[in-house]
C-alpha cells in the first residue's frame, strides 16, 4: 500500500486532472464547512484526487492550513499542478496517503475532510479512513465525508441507484454505503455522528466527532 511522502516538481499545465463536478459542488461543500470546521489548524483532505477542491478552499478559508493527500501518483501531480498554480502559502505539498494503509505519514490534524471516496473505495478504505483518523485527531475534532450514501427509510434516487449499479459494474468492490453502516464503523472506531447535512444532486454531508 502506498504509504509517505511525496516530492513532487511543481507539475505544469499538462499534468492537471479536471473533475468536473468539482466546480458544482465546492462552494456548497464550502457552506457546510463553514460551519464544521475549526476557526484555526491543520485540515488534512483525504482523497483529494485532481486537487482542485483543496485549492478552492485553501482560497475560501485563507487562516486554515490544508493537507492534500491521494494514493494514486498522478493525482499527486495534479494536486501538485495546480497548488503550484495557486501559490497559496496554506496549502502543503501532498502526501501519498493510502486510507485502507494501518499507518499514516503524518501525525496531527485539526480536522480530517472526505470527499467522494466512501463509494469509489473497496470498504476497508472506508474502516480505515475512520482507523487513522481517530488516531490523528483529539477529542472532538471533526471528520467528514461527502458523497452519495443509501439511507434507511429514505427513497435512494433514481440517479443514485443507477450510479450505484454503474460503480460496482466497474468493481464488484465498490458502490454507494448504507449510512448505518457508516455509522457503525464510525462508532467502533471511536466516533460519534453529530450531523447530517443534505446537499444538491442527491448528495449527503456527514460529520462525525471523535469521542
Amino acid at each position: 500500500m502506498t504509504s509517505g511522502p511525496w516530492t513532487p516538481g511543481d507539475g505544469g499545465n499538462e499534468d492537471k486532472r479536471h473533475a468536473p463536478a468539482t466546480l458544482r459542488n465546492r462552494d456548497a461543500i464550502a457552506a457546510v464547512l463553514a460551519d464544521w470546521l475549526p476557526a484555526t489548524g491543520k485540515i488534512l483532505e483525504i482523497a483529494s484526487g485532481s486537487g482542485e477542491h483543496i485549492v478552492h478552499f485553501a482560497a475560501v478559508f485563507p487562516q486554515l492550513g490544508w493537507q492534500p493527500s491521494d494514493p494514486d501518483p498522478a493525482g499527486l501531480t495534479s494536486i501538485a499542478a495546480y497548488r503550484a498554480e495557486a501559490g497559496r502559502a496554506n496549502i502543503m505539498p501532498p502526501l501519498a496517503l493510502d486510507a485502507s494503509a494501518s499507518e499514516w505519514p503524518i501525525d496531527r490534524a485539526d480536522a480530517i475532510l472526505c470527499i467522494n471516496m466512501v463509494h469509489i473505495s473497496p470498504w476497508e478504505a472506508t474502516l480505515g479512513l475512520f482507523a487513522g483518523a481517530a488516531a490523528l485527531l483529539a477529542p472532538d475534532a471533526p471528520l467528514i465525508l461527502y458523497g452519495p450514501y443509501r439511507e434507511p427509510d429514505v427513497p435512494t434516487a433514481e440517479s443514485n441507484l443507477a450510479f450505484d449499479a454503474s460503480l460496482r459494474g466497474r468493481n464488484p468492490a465498490w458502490g454507494l454505503r448504507d449510512t448505518k453502516d457508516v455509522k457503525a464503523a464510525a462508532t467502533n472506531a471511536g466516533f460519534a455522528f453529530a450531523e447530517r447535512r443534505a446537499m444538491p444532486a442527491n448528495n449527503l454531508m456527514l460529520l462525525f466527532r471523535r469521542t
